[in-house]
């Protein structure tokens, strides 16, 4: 049985395992930085984020985690930073369960927007995000500063 639940603290190391599972499938696994322990700060103390995770049988198999973001144009807006479910699980309705969760809270928040990205060879995730009725604009170049 799946379960979605608020993220808790206990479970920034399975959030960390995804983020990296995540990272080798883009095929950036050098790029992870950050660890079990600030991901725990993050959520459950600075609170600068929030997660959901989806359990089957007690194990976490997924998550999403998302922030609250601003669009000058529209208002308070909500921010899905990733959205991961273990390969094993991902026909199984999980990633739809927890996507739906995330817009469930942005209903709730009365965000005027939410974005997400999607890396532009990610087939599978642009076809799950189309059967949702997303609207996928290609006709933005991301900008980005590392520090």
């Amino acid at each position: 049985m799946i379960k979605i639940r608020d993220a808790k603290p206990g479970d920034e190391q399975s959030i960390y395992d995804l983020v990296y599972a995540l990272a080798v499938y883009e095929k950036a696994p050098k790029e992870v930085i950050n660890t079990p322990e600030q991901i725990a700060i993050d959520l459950f103390e600075n609170k600068i984020c929030y997660a959901y995770v989806a359990e089957n049988n007690n194990s976490v198999i997924g998550f999403a985690l998302y922030y609250i973001s601003y669009s000058t144009w529209k208002g308070k807006s909500l921010y899905l930073e990733d959205l991961f479910v273990i390969p094993e699980q991902r026909k199984d309705g999980v990633g739809g369960l927890l996507f739906d969760k995330v817009v469930e809270t942005a209903k709730k928040w009365k965000v005027k927007r939410m974005d997400w990205q999607i890396l532009d060879w990610n087939e599978p995730a642009i076809n799950f995000y189309k059967k949702k009725d997303a609207h996928l604009d290609s006709g933005w170049v991301n900008g980005r500063l590392f520090f």
